[in-house]
């Protein structure tokens, strides 16, 4: 009876099919190169405070976390990811980082906020959401209300830095034609290449859907 319970539960489930897209891809991006970071069961691809990070329901949730890196570097790239906010909700995406420093100076900073909570209400245009943090601000209003996903695109290739927020470009910038706006020193602008951290501060955010394809120079 095992055995053909066995069977049976082959047959229903269909065949597996070498080189069918992982559920955090679709059918273009596997074509495109792109390669999933988080398959919604494990953080084998990453590094840093695993245990600030946690896996609900196959969604990686910081909770409240801190800082948790890719294991590889990076130097030009796509990096694709779902995110939903909650109230006050702040955190970040560290590219080409260290490890073991502040992202938004030793690498650079993308925030990520919720920019209509009432503790923001006051800050400057480039700690936004979307902003590269203390260097070039984002446009703002593009954020879906706190509770939904949102999609982000970063691209990053040489000194393009460019930022999708569901399917609108927040932030087009060339890192030679930009100063700082906070008026404090960003060695990290000049880096070729580092690790992609999301960056906690303390609240609660989720994510999903992570991806990322390598840019060749």
């Amino acid at each position: 009876m095992r055995l053909l319970t066995c069977i049976v539960a082959l047959f229903l489930s269909g065949p597996v099919l070498a080189g069918e897209p992982s559920g955090c891809l679709t059918p273009e991006e596997q074509e495109q190169g792109f390669v999933c970071l988080f398959d919604g069961t494990s953080l084998e691809n990453w590094q840093g405070d695993t245990k600030g990070y946690v896996i609900e329901d196959g969604v990686l949730v910081c909770k409240p976390g801190g800082n948790l890196y890719t294991k590889k570097e990076y130097a030009d790239f796509i990096f694709r990811f779902e995110f939903k906010l909650t109230p006050n909700a702040n955190n970040g995406v560290g590219i080409r980082t260290p490890m073991g420093c502040d992202a938004a100076y030793c690498g650079m900073e993308i925030q990520i906020l919720d920019d209509s909570g009432e503790r923001y209400e006051n800050l400057q245009p480039y700690q936004y959401h979307g902003s590269i943090y203390g260097v070039v601000p984002a446009k703002r209003g593009h954020l879906k209300p706190v509770g939904e996903w949102n999609s982000e695109e970063i691209y990053c290739k040489g000194r393009h830095v460019k930022v999708t927020l569901n399917g609108v470009v927040i932030v087009d910038a060339n890192l030679d034609e930009v100063e700082p706006m906070d008026h404090r020193d960003h060695p990290g602008l000049k880096r070729e290449k580092g690790y992609i951290g999301f960056l906690g501060h303390g609240t609660r955010v989720e994510f999903r859907n992570i991806r990322i394809k390598e840019l060749t120079p």
